[in-house]
C-alpha cells in the first residue's frame, strides 16, 4: 500500500461540510498565517483556505479555481505556490490540464487567469521573480515556462518546454534554486535528479540529468544559501527511508550528506525553517515527522526520529513566511495537523488543526 501511495495513486473519500464559496472566518486579526490547499475534486477544483487564530486552524473560505482535479494522490510537492511578493496565489489543475491564477484581496482570492499547463497532469509550480515553471507528470512528463504579465497572467514563454530525462519517470516537484538561475526536478521512478539553466528571458535548457544518491528521491527544499535537502522514501521500504542534502553548482551535485536515515517509512515530504537550522520531512508510512538539524555546511544530523506523530498518511507539508507553524495535510485522516515551531531547538508543539477535508485533497502553503 505504500508503494502505491508514493507512487500517487491514493483515493480518500470524504467531503467538506458546511464551506461554501464565499464562507469566510471573520478574523481581523491578519498577522496570523493563512493556508492553502486545494480541493482536487474532479467535478471541479477549488482553493481551501484557513486562517490561524491562535493555536487553531479555521476555515476560511473556498474558491474555485475554474478547472478540474485528478480526485486522487498525485505523489507530488509544490501543487499550489506563492508569488514572491505574496499578491498571487497559483494552483495546478491536473484533471483539466491548466494552471489558476488568483489574486489575493485580504479575506479573498480573485480568480485572474487560467492558461494550459504545456503539457498534462501538472502536478507542481516553481517561482522566481516573474517567471513560473510547471511540472506536468502525464504522458512522457515535461517542464514548461511561463512569464507573469500584467495582473498576474501567464503568457508561455517561446522555447521553455523541455523533457525529463524520459519516459515514465514519475516526477514529484520542480522549484527555482534560490538565485532563480537554474530549476530542479526529481524523478521518483528512475532515482534521478534532474538540473536545467535558465536564462535572462527565463528560458530553461536541459536536463542535465544525475542520480540521487538514495531511492526515490521525492520532496525537497532549498537553504538560502543553496543547500538543496531530498528527502528520499527508499519505495517504502519499512523504516527504510532518509534525507540527503547536495550543493549545486553550475548543474552538478556534490553530496554533503548522503541518505541519512528517518528510522521511518516513506519519507516524501520535506521542509527547511526560515533560520535554516531545522529541516522536517514526513514519513507517510509512519504517520509522523522526523526533524534534522542542518549545519551551516548543509550536513543534516537527525535531531528525532519521531518530532512528532501526525494522522495518518501525511503526503504534505508547508512552514508559513516566518517558520513560526508548521503545517501538515494527512490523506488518510483527511486533515491538516498545526504544530507550533520553537525556533530555538526545533521542538513541535501541537495545536489544533482541521479535519473533514475533501476526497482526494492536495498541495499545501503558508503564508
Amino acid at each position: 500500500m505504500i508503494r502505491t501511495l508514493i507512487m500517487g495513486v491514493l483515493v480518500v473519500a470524504v467531503t467538506l461540510s458546511g464551506w461554501g464559496t464565499s464562507s469566510v472566518f471573520a478574523n481581523d486579526d491578519w498577522q496570523w498565517p493563512t493556508v492553502y490547499t486545494m480541493s482536487n475534486d474532479p467535478d471541479g477544483n477549488a482553493v481551501l483556505a484557513f486562517r490561524q487564530h491562535g493555536d487553531t486552524l479555521v476555515p476560511a473560505g473556498s474558491f474555485p479555481t475554474g478547472g478540474k482535479g485528478s480526485g486522487g494522490g498525485l505523489g507530488n510537492q509544490g501543487a499550489l505556490a506563492l508569488s514572491d511578493d505574496g499578491d498571487e496565489l497559483l494552483v495546478v489543475n491536473p484533471g483539466s490540464d491548466d494552471i489558476s491564477v488568483f489574486q489575493i484581496h485580504g479575506r479573498h482570492l480573485r480568480l485572474v487567469d487560467r492558461v494550459p499547463s504545456g503539457g498534462t497532469r501538472p502536478i507542481s509550480l516553481a517561482i522566481h521573480d516573474d517567471y513560473v515553471y510547471v511540472l506536468n507528470a502525464g504522458g512522457a512528463g515535461n517542464i514548461a515556462g511561463f512569464e507573469q504579465t500584467h495582473q498576474g497572467k501567464l503568457k508561455l514563454i517561446a522555447g521553455s518546454i523541455r523533457p525529463l530525462s524520459g519516459a515514465n519517470t514519475a516526477p514529484a516537484q520542480i522549484s527555482f534554486t534560490p538565485a532563480g538561475d537554474m530549476l530542479v526536478v526529481t524523478e521518483k521512478a528512475t532515482q534521478i535528479i534532474d538540473t536545467y539553466a535558465v536564462d535572462e528571458d527565463g528560458v530553461a535548457t536541459g536536463p542535465v540529468s544525475q542520480p540521487s544518491h538514495g531511492t526515490t528521491p521525492f520532496g525537497f527544499s532549498f537553504t538560502r544559501r543553496g543547500v538543496l535537502v531530498v528527502s528520499e522514501a527508499f519505495g517504502g521500504a519499512p523504516n527504510g527511508s532518509a534525507v540527503s542534502s547536495y550543493r549545486l553548482r553550475d548543474g552538478a551535485l556534490t553530496v554533503l550528506s548522503g541518505s541519512v536515515p528517518t528510522t521511518q517509512t516513506a519519507a516524501c515530504w520535506i521542509v527547511i525553517t526560515r533560520n535554516e537550522k531545522f529541516a522536517y520531512a514526513s514519513n507517510t508510512g509512519s504517520g509522523n515527522i522526523s526533524s534534522y538539524r542542518v549545519g551551516r555546511s548543509g550536513r543534516l544530523v537527525l535531531q528525532e526520529a519521531v518530532a512528532t506523530p501526525t494522522g495518518a498518511g501525511p503526503i504534505d507539508m508547508a512552514l508559513n513566511r516566518n517558520s513560526r507553524f508548521l503545517y501538515v495535510l494527512n490523506s488518510g485522516s483527511h486533515s491538516i495537523d498545526v504544530f507550533h515551531v520553537n525556533r530555538a531547538n526545533g521542538r513541535l508543539t501541537t495545536g489544533t488543526g482541521v479535519s473533514g477535508l475533501p476526497n482526494g485533497a492536495n498541495g499545501l502553503i503558508a503564508q
